[in-house]
């Protein structure tokens, strides 16, 4: 998330007058005071409100309006998930006020400074051990049955994302049969490791520009209204693998070691086998990975979000680097190098 800078008039946005009609109705803050408080790669829109004085004990200095289009977010899904997650006893914006039916939602305002902006090498290792403890909490508090499920068809829709939009729109390639038949052994491989890992509550979104620094209770959680029910390596891959921000590996693996004791500590259903609960770690992360440089080409191609495209080196740097390896997967690494054109010009074979 980053912050915007131009206000949007009512008079031109029919859905801003709407928002700007409720909060007046909330009698909670001053609607006149909305100023954009983040951009998001969904359809959701936020803005920052000023609390009357009268209700700032309660609420402090500011909230923050959440304008979901409900044709296009599911608000139900939000507010479910928010006390599921509140429950867990993690730091989540508490609703102040609601209207599900027009898709608005007052929130508790958790701050101005991202995990991406208050990260560097003398915070991450705090940081990231609390992200990873409330990561902890949350899969404790894990309850089947409640939440959709991360099934087969679930995944393999996120995965042929990249075909689509990496391989066809990006690259402009089209894949022949034996091309296609062998990214579909690598997706397979993906998909049966991951199908196969302990289930718990998944977020789905667990990286540094939906966790918020804050002064207590840190981190603050957002953008949680995708949660599952999934594998249990998934939210530890999107927080250490982060498209936005990457580390040595030696960091990462220190932080992982110390996630797989917590959990293990906890109770949780990790592999008791550090070097199997690796090998889940990196499939699940691959699999998050190759979705990814998809949606960051149809941000671009189809949404007109072009700057995410600066984040595609990183990610396809965790692909080439997990694909690298594991034998099942290095057929991607061929495709992937054949592709892009850095293979040598001599048939495609494996």
């Amino acid at each position: 998330m980053s912050l915007l800078s131009n206000s949007p008039s009512p008079a031109a946005d029919p859905r801003l007058a709407e928002l700007t009609e409720w909060l007046q109705g909330t009698g909670l803050v001053d609607a006149a005071s909305a100023r954009p408080a983040s951009e998001d790669a969904s359809f959701r829109r936020y803005f920052r409100v000023d609390v009357l004085p009268t209700h700032r004990a309660v609420h402090g200095a500011t909230l923050v309006a959440m304008d979901a289009p409900p044709q296009r977010e599911n608000v139900p899904a939000f507010v479910k998930v928010q006390g599921l997650l509140e429950a867990a006893g993690v730091s989540v914006p508490r609703i102040a006020a609601e209207n599900i039916a027009q898709g608005f939602l007052l929130l508790s305002d958790l701050g101005t400074t991202t995990y991406l902006q208050a990260l560097n090498h003398d915070s991450a290792a705090t940081l990231y051990a609390e992200a990873l403890s409330s990561l902890v909490k949350i899969q404790q508090a894990s309850q089947p049955g409640v939440l959709p499920e991360f099934d087969r068809a679930f995944m393999l829709r996120e995965l042929n994302i990249f075909p689509e939009w990496y391989i066809g729109k990006h690259l402009a390639t089209t894949l022949t049969e034996k091309q296609q038949q062998d990214l579909d052994k690598v997706f397979e491989a993906i998909l049966a490791n991951c199908l196969a890992q302990p289930q718990v509550t998944m977020h789905r979104d667990y990286h540094s520009r939906n966790l918020m620094w804050m002064d207590e209770g840190n981190p603050g959680i957002l953008d949680f209204q995708d949660a599952v029910w999934g594998p249990i390596t998934y939210d530890a891959a999107s927080l250490l693998r982060d498209a936005y921000v990457s580390w040595d590996e030696e960091l990462v693996l220190d932080w992982l070691i110390r996630y797989w004791q917590h959990a293990r500590s906890a109770g949780l259903p990790v592999k008791k086998d550090f070097d199997e609960f690796y090998k889940d770690f990196e499939y699940m992360a691959l699999q998050r990975h190759l979705k990814i440089l998809g949606i960051f080409c149809r941000l671009n191609y189809r949404d007109g979000k072009p700057h995410y495209l600066g984040d595609l080196p990183t990610v396809m740097e965790y692909v080439r680097k997990t694909a690298n390896r594991y034998r099942d997967l290095k057929p991607l690494i061929k495709l992937l190098d054949t592709l892009e054109g850095t293979a040598p010009q001599v048939g495609y074979t494996f």
